[in-house]
């Protein structure tokens, strides 16, 4: 299902992987977010996306009555607060993506997948 936004002058409809490219480009830029995670579950396997078009792969969109939810599978880097990296994610996220979308975020959740050290 897609964002769609009604207005006087008609209707405006976000695709899905659009919200989570940009979310997704947002996160990468929070401080000890190393990269998103795409899970493999045939395989049960964690693999560290960096590049650019691999950003959407590790967010999942949700809309419920014009409010969007996100799923994050990250890595994060080792020795820096896991709550500490969750609340910096959070609050960016929300605040550009509501700015961004002129939608609400209702939820975001963020699974961390797996731990890296940063050279």
């Amino acid at each position: 299902m897609n964002g769609r936004m009604n207005n006087s002058l008609g209707s405006i409809v976000i695709d899905n992987n659009v919200i989570a490219t940009y979310a997704g480009s947002v996160a990468v830029e929070c401080f000890g977010i190393v990269g998103m995670a795409s899970t493999n579950v045939k395989d049960g396997l964690v693999r560290l996306l960096r590049k650019k078009e691999d950003l959407a792969r590790g967010i999942s969109v949700y809309f419920d009555d014009n409010k969007i939810s996100l799923d994050f599978h990250v890595i994060v880097a080792y020795g820096v607060s896991i709550r500490t990296i969750a609340a910096n994610l959070v609050d960016s996220v929300k605040y550009k993506l509501e700015s961004f979308t002129g939608m609400k975020v209702d939820k975001i959740n963020i699974f961390v997948e797996g731990v890296r050290v940063i050279d």
